[in-house]
């Protein structure tokens, strides 16, 4: 059965600028299959640019203004120049024009269920581990994921035939605000995008909007354990209990959560298992993951949480959870080298997140950790410095490249070559090597037998093992 979206009376031809994204690629391709005829244009090659063009939608790769003549509508995405060609053509025809969160938000309007999982990190995880609950219960949900997952066909998206949507929302540039949401489930609250928020305040005011988007007896997930959640929730607890929204908590410390982990233990392979207790039929489940580290732990109760919200059984998210084998570029395994050594990769781009994934990286079987952190942004290196600069001390080396500017312009005020003085003044050993050729040469001349290496950061660091 094809989805009608009723936000798009009257349209026929969407044109998507940036058609090639992570997020824009699934909008097409849920577009395309509801009958819209869909094309786009991307700056460069992709596999997500193949899928589309088996899926019969044109993909341009470069801009050209002609693209836009005939289209009732042209979607956006936020990374793009205002001064791109196609887009100021649209408005210059006064075509209406959609960011790709605002048009997101228009779709997600005619489904009945959207489930948004937020926070500052963890999120890709977490949609991906719900995501599979919910398939594994029969419910045939609609997913958008920041990251591909085997469970989706090694895709990032995924078209279901129900009225169930699980979105991953992020909160950058208030992004999330964009989306309706009958659940709101929460990870964390940190520091994060400080180009465009200007401290941890403003970052949670957003986060208590979102909160409050939810309608009159909405579902309201969060974390027990995260001092900035429990802010939130402190602030905005008269209006919570005067919406009836339903508040559904998890914790490894606080066995009042909704949802407590007990029992949990670590093997030397870094995963872990805990047992987690229903207080409404008196029997307590046992999980095993096959992710590393404590972060994961937490992915999996927030996805347990959200299900038991939804009256999922515990011994559906118990085999899921069990089977689930991580999404795309969380510590994924890439490959292994001479001397068993190790290598793996991980999008981790914040201090927090790098903390853990080298957390995990030490809980395994392992001689020596070396990471190799490409920077994502010049104004979050800048900010966070004095974060990132303590954040590397379970690794034994860390090889720190070139900033990866993604959307911004170096005004010359930061370097890595900051970041390697920062993390060798706070007692770690870290080095400079700017190009990719030249760190796998180093790796291959000092790696040992039983090393792991590990790739990090959200940028293009994740090609590095097609050198080694």
């Amino acid at each position: 059965m094809k989805k009608t979206f009723d936000t798009l009376k009257g349209i026929n031809k969407i044109h998507m600028i940036g058609i090639g994204g992570v997020s824009m690629s699934a909008i097409a391709l849920i577009l395309k299959k509801a009958g819209y005829e869909v094309t786009g244009s991307d700056k460069s090659e992709g596999d997500m640019i193949e899928i589309l063009k088996e899926n019969n939608i044109p993909v341009f790769i470069g801009s050209n203004a002609e693209l836009v003549k005939n289209a009732d509508i042209v979607v956006y995405t936020s990374a793009i120049n205002q001064h791109d060609p196609e887009f100021v053509r649209a408005k210059a025809l006064n075509i209406p024009t959609y960011e790709r969160g605002k048009f997101l938000g228009l779709l997600l309007k005619c489904y009945d269920t959207p489930i948004c999982v937020c926070g500052t990190h963890g999120k890709t995880t977490t949609t991906s581990m719900l995501s599979s609950i919910f398939i594994d219960a029969g419910l045939d949900p609609n997913v958008q994921v920041g990251g591909k997952l085997k469970k989706l066909n090694d895709l990032n998206y995924r078209i279901g035939n129900s009225e169930y949507f699980i979105l991953e929302s992020c909160e950058y540039v208030d992004n999330f605000l964009n989306f309706p949401h009958t659940t709101a489930t929460v990870l964390n609250i940190d520091e994060d995008h400080l180009d465009y928020f200007s401290g941890i305040e403003e970052i949670k005011e957003s986060f208590k909007k979102f909160i409050l988007m939810l309608p009159k007896n909405g579902i309201l997930v969060i974390n027990k354990d995260d001092i900035n959640c429990n802010d939130v929730i402190s602030e905005i607890s008269d209006e919570l209990v005067e919406k009836q929204i339903r508040v559904f908590t998890f914790s490894l410390s606080d066995p009042t959560a909704t949802i407590y982990a007990k029992n949990v233990s670590c093997n030397i392979k870094g995963f872990y298992s805990f047992d987690v207790f229903n207080k409404n039929t008196g029997k307590s489940y046992g999980f095993y993951l096959t992710v590393p580290g404590i972060h994961n732990v937490y992915d999996a109760l927030a996805a347990i949480t959200t299900s038991y919200a939804y009256n999922i059984d515990f011994k559906i998210m118990q085999k899921s959870l069990n089977e689930f084998c991580g999404a795309k570029r969380r510590f994924e395994f890439k490959k292994k080298i001479k001397n068993n050594v190790m290598i793996y990769d991980d999008y981790a781009h914040h201090p927090t997140e790098i903390k853990a994934t080298l957390s995990a990286a030490k809980q395994k079987e392992h001689k020596r950790i070396i990471v190799v952190f490409q920077p994502h942004t010049y104004s979050r290196t800048k900010e966070l410095l004095s974060d990132f600069a303590t954040s590397f001390n379970d690794a034994d080396i860390a090889i720190i490249a070139d900033i990866y500017a993604a959307r911004e312009v170096d005004d010359g005020t930061i370097s890595s070559k900051d970041l390697v003085d920062g993390i060798n003044k706070n007692g770690g050993n870290a080095i400079y090597i700017s190009d990719f050729e030249d760190i796998a040469n180093y790796l291959k001349e000092i790696a040992l037998p039983g090393d792991i290496i590990l790739t990090v950061g959200a940028g293009d660091i994740t090609h590095l093992s097609d050198l080694l």
